[in-house]
């Protein structure tokens, strides 16, 4: 099969790679569409230890059955499906409370096994959804990285914020700002270094835009909220730079949802979180469940997960990468269509 391959350190290329062979429990999926997620980007980028060539990548995918394994049940070839990014264990701790996410023995596509940036890949057939008859690959393969926004709105339902601020107006980003708002009808402030990304973070439903490039963000914050602070901040950037934003942006008694990986950083003192009472939440993926409910917020049409995407067949697979990780002007995301 042909695939987008990542065969060392500071390489991709197009390559002819095998077949990908495919368990008793498993599907043989011929992929429709895969996105290219920022973890992705910084792991080429940095030569990240998470992702370790010759592999490859790719975990934001859709498509279609074409052989089923003998232990398969509930599926048979042509369903058209989506697939959760993490393939859970079922049977630890954390599996058997229900957060499948973080799974102590769990395998990311793209990581830990083949991803989906090639013509075929494997799944355990416990990964996957089925894709409602309407929905366009090009909106299905965004339901994990929305699916990561639902399980933060899930995350914090308990807190109740009224007012969320969400740093960065990447992928993530804006489809976290989409979730909060289709799901809880609350106000979202959204900030980024860049005017091109606010603009479409504004077209997508946001009550106020931060260009903090220009302006300082807490101060604005302290603006919009009259001097309260939020309710609740996600930062989507992940560097010392936006923890600290986020943490002096809540007001007493707020949280902070940390899932941006843009950096390993120790930004607190625990005075400042201790004596205002602020926490601070970790979020990784999301559940199977959560899969099943970002494809049916797609299809509802409360969330525009396409609009502000741009696409590439996988013969165009490296300029893809390249174009998503300089970051030109308004392009947010690649998707490669297949």
């Amino acid at each position: 099969m042909k695939a987008l391959f990542y065969p060392e350190f500071k390489k991709l290329t197009i390559a002819e790679r095998p077949l990908p062979s495919f368990s008793e429990e498993e599907v043989l999926l011929k992929v429709l569409a895969c996105g290219i997620c920022g973890s992705e980007l910084e792991t080429f980028k940095n030569q990240s230890p998470r992702r370790i060539p010759p592999l490859i990548m790719g975990h934001e995918f859709c498509g279609t059955v074409e052989e089923v394994g003998s232990d398969v049940m509930g599926y048979t070839k042509g369903d058209r499906v989506a697939s959760n990014s993490v393939v859970a264990c079922g049977t630890c701790d954390p599996c058997k409370r229900g957060l499948t996410n973080v799974c102590k023995n769990r395998q990311i596509f793209g990581m830990h096994r083949g991803g989906a940036f090639g013509q075929y890949v494997n799944v355990p057939a416990h990964c996957l959804v089925p894709m409602p008859e309407t929905m366009t690959p090009q909106a299905a393969c965004m339901a994990e990285p929305l699916a990561n926004g639902i399980h933060i709105v899930n995350l914090t339902r308990h807190l109740s914020p009224k007012k969320v601020l969400v740093i960065g107006a990447g992928p993530i980003g804006l489809v976290t700002q989409q979730a909060f708002q289709a799901l809880l009808g609350v106000t979202v402030y959204v900030a980024d270094l860049r005017p091109e990304r606010l603009s479409i973070a504004r077209e997508l439903g946001a009550a106020a835009t931060i260009h903090s490039a220009e302006e300082d963000l807490v101060s604005a914050i302290g603006q919009l909220t009259e001097g309260e602070g939020i309710d609740l901040v996600v930062d989507a950037v992940g560097n010392s730079q936006t923890n600290q934003q986020a943490l002096q942006s809540i007001r007493p008694g707020g949280a902070i949802v940390l899932i941006g990986l843009y950096e390993n950083s120790q930004p607190f003192f625990t005075y400042d979180i201790i004596l205002a009472e602020k926490q601070i939440i970790g979020t990784y993926a999301a559940t199977q469940q959560e899969i099943n409910e970002s494809l049916h917020l797609i299809a509802s049409g409360k969330v525009d997960v396409t609009s502000w995407v741009h696409y590439y067949s996988l013969d165009d697979g490296v300029t893809a990468f390249t174009n998503m990780m300089t970051a030109k002007a308004a392009h947010i995301k690649s998707v490669i269509l297949f």
